[in-house]
């Protein structure tokens, strides 16, 4: 048996762009000398990716009883075989959606079956997701109620700053709500476990404040910051791990870019996916932490407006992959 870890590829929403990062990708061969990558999707969506891309690459259809080997030059997929070969690029799709949730399900089954040792998921379209009868925010929230996860986090993970989040698909007044010490104290958990276990010995961990200059001394706000974030914070330090904060969040993300921190812990949505993005689409991985299984995704959208185009940029995907292989169990 191969060493090299068998990656499974979610097609995400095949009416936007999954399907074209996902030939883009895997015309890489750096990708197939570290990993073995299996698509879970549909092949005749790869197939239209394929000839659209105006490339030779051949998709293989395997199923539950193949040996997930992947060839360089041939896409092995484990076809489901849910949408029609018309499918509109493009279009909020019910077929679409469900089928997204098909990939992202059969793939966490192959996980724990230990049949693939990682996933990395393309994007689904979250309007598409509950027009299917899936009613979730997004991927994490699937991922972590068919894991039976209680405590996870969304950490965003680029060359030079890395951001976990306290909350993420919610209302920014629900948001506030919702963080509490004991959230925010295991997010801190979370981010210096993730980190130790890549390898940095004593991560430092940066934490934001919720209010303009983190409160101010209560000059801004209720008292947010004493009620939710020091308690927190201060629990983490007793337990040794290296945290600082509530920090004011328009200083924090440059210090930690700069070297300063090695995690920054947001505590709502945008307040955390603004600064990566603002460092380049391309280079922005979503990596869901506190799970059974390794999952890694691209940073962006189904970008509806350019699907069926063939100039979407692969590159968040590449970058999804590459961290998936690092951070797969080791095969013995």
């Amino acid at each position: 048996m191969s060493k090299k870890p068998i990656i499974g590829i979610t097609m995400g929403d095949a009416s936007g762009v999954g399907p074209e990062i996902i030939i883009k990708s895997l015309q890489s061969k750096h990708v197939y000398n570290q990993s073995n990558p299996i698509v879970i999707g549909d092949a005749k969506m790869l197939q239209r990716a394929a000839e659209l891309l105006n490339t030779d690459i051949s998709i293989k259809t395997i199923d539950a009883d193949a040996d997930f080997n992947a060839t360089f030059g041939e896409i092995a997929c484990y076809d489901l075989n849910l949408l029609p070969e018309d499918l509109p690029f493009g279009e909020v799709s019910s077929q679409a959606g469900h089928a997204a949730f098909e990939y992202l399900k059969t793939a966490i089954e192959l996980a724990n079956d230990k049949r693939i040792d990682a996933i990395c998921t393309a994007p689904l379209n979250k309007e598409a997701l509950h027009k299917g009868g899936h009613v979730y925010p997004g991927h994490t929230e699937i991922l972590a109620e068919l894991t039976g996860t209680k405590d996870f986090s969304m950490m965003l993970s680029s060359p030079k700053l890395k951001v976990i989040h306290v909350t993420t698909h919610v209302g920014i007044i629900d948001a506030i709500n919702m963080i509490s010490p004991d959230r925010v104290h295991k997010v801190i958990q979370l981010a210096h476990e993730t980190l130790s276990n890549s390898g940095i010995k004593q991560p430092k961990i940066g934490v934001c404040g919720i209010n303009p200059h983190a409160g101010e001394n209560g000059l801004f706000g209720y008292g947010e910051e004493e009620e939710k974030i020091i308690p927190a914070v201060e629990r983490a330090t007793e337990e040794g791990i290296h945290v600082e904060g509530p920090l004011p969040a328009d200083t924090l993300f440059f210090r930690a870019q700069r070297g300063d921190f090695d995690i920054v812990v947001a505590m709502y949505h945008d307040q955390g996916h603004g600064p990566i993005k603002v460092l380049g689409l391309e280079a922005g991985v979503n990596i869901t932490v506190g799970l059974p299984i390794i999952r890694t995704s691209v940073d962006h959208g189904t970008a509806f407006d350019i699907a069926g185009k063939g100039i979407v940029d692969e590159r968040s995907m590449l970058e999804a992959l590459r961290q998936a292989i690092e951070l797969a169990p080791e095969k013995k």
